[in-house]
């Protein structure tokens, strides 16, 4: 079965990891209410600065950050339209749109939408 995925990774200062947790779970809960298969959210454990890419230096992480890799699993491409369209109207989301609010640099954040290919 053909499956979508939205990728993220991201930098988080230690400091916010529990305020970052706090949002991911109710971020998480709220995209698997409107459809989405999977939704996770991994702090990097052995994500080692590459001489030429890297996890770390693709979010330009500075020191006291850690690197976030997340995904989200929906059906297709389209179900992955549907359902993004219903979570960014949902109201309980709003509040963690903010930038002032976001406990992590969304400015450094790169996401992108990526098609299965394989799937064991």
């Amino acid at each position: 079965m053909a499956r979508y995925v939205d990728g993220f990774v991201l930098p988080v200062p230690k400091r916010n990891i529990d305020a970052y947790r706090r949002m991911s779970r109710k971020a998480g809960k709220i995209w698997r209410e409107h459809g989405a298969l999977e939704y996770r959210e991994c702090l990097g454990d052995d994500v080692p600065v590459g001489e030429v890419t890297s996890f770390p230096r693709s979010v330009q992480l500075k020191r006291g950050e850690i690197v976030v890799f997340a995904w989200i699993v929906f059906k297709s491409r389209a179900h992955r339209d549907r359902v993004n369209a219903k979570v960014m109207k949902d109201p309980r989301l709003a509040d963690m749109m903010d930038p002032k609010a976001m406990p992590f640099d969304g400015k450094r954040m790169i996401y992108g939408g990526f098609e299965v290919v394989v799937d064991v």
